[in-house]
């Protein structure tokens, strides 16, 4: 797989362990581990069983993770009605919030909701939704996430026309003059991650490439040092 950058680049690449795929039972400590390996954003995957086939975690987990770290907590709600978790995730401690396009009738309303309790707001498509949908809404967000597998599940193969995604949305922001990050979720690990960066994503979420194996540590250090050789 390979990409050439159309834009410059407003970011340095950053690697997001997603705990989707630690081991719960010693979360502090994979977190921990995560961040000696050079992680500053800790990715939390929110699923409701309804917007997405599985059921993962909530506000709770959050603020107890919020007591164990004090790392960015980038929540990624992939539920229905998200409107009504927003102030639960607030005061659990959540540093980032996004919700979908797909989920959200009144998107202007949750990205301002977001705001308004005082995190960073987020919009996240999935891989049939088409970037020029969001058009409206950019400079309201701080980050554009593109799923580049189905959400759901982890451990799945990255889907290539999401490197298409990635440089139209670096596009968008160089020609609208705005400042949004440009995130990427699903498949990503070292046969990925140089295509990635190259087409412009400077927010990368790994969950497997980071967790498996029990060696966070060095599978972060791994990932960012491939990530920085990319620019």
């Amino acid at each position: 797989m390979s990409s050439t950058p159309t834009t410059p680049r407003l970011y340095p690449p950053q690697v997001l362990p997603s705990i989707l795929s630690a081991d719960f039972a010693r979360l502090a400590e994979e977190v921990a581990a995560a961040e000696r390996g050079g992680g500053h954003i800790i990715h939390v995957d929110v699923m409701d069983g309804h917007f997405v086939p599985n059921i993962t975690l909530g506000p709770p987990v959050v603020a107890s993770l919020r007591k164990a770290t004090k790392l960015t907590l980038d929540c990624h709600l992939m539920i229905e009605h998200p409107d009504e978790f927003i102030p639960a995730f607030a005061d659990a401690g959540a540093n980032w919030v996004s919700v979908h396009y797909e989920a959200c009738p009144h998107l202007h309303r949750s990205l301002e909701l977001i705001a308004h309790h005082g995190m960073q707001p987020g919009v996240v498509i999935n891989p049939a939704t088409r970037v020029n949908l969001l058009v409206d809404i950019l400079p309201l967000v701080h980050h554009v996430l593109v799923m580049s597998v189905n959400p759901g599940f982890g451990g799945q193969s990255f889907i290539p026309h999401s490197l298409q995604k990635i440089r139209h949305l670096a596009e968008l922001r160089a020609e609208l003059g705005l400042k949004y990050h440009i995130e990427v979720d699903g498949g990503i690990g070292k046969e990925t991650i140089t295509s990635v960066v190259q087409a412009g994503a400077d927010l990368l979420v790994a969950g497997n490439a980071v967790f498996g194996g029990g060696q966070a540590e060095k599978n972060a250090r791994e990932l960012i040092t491939l990530a920085a050789a990319a620019c």
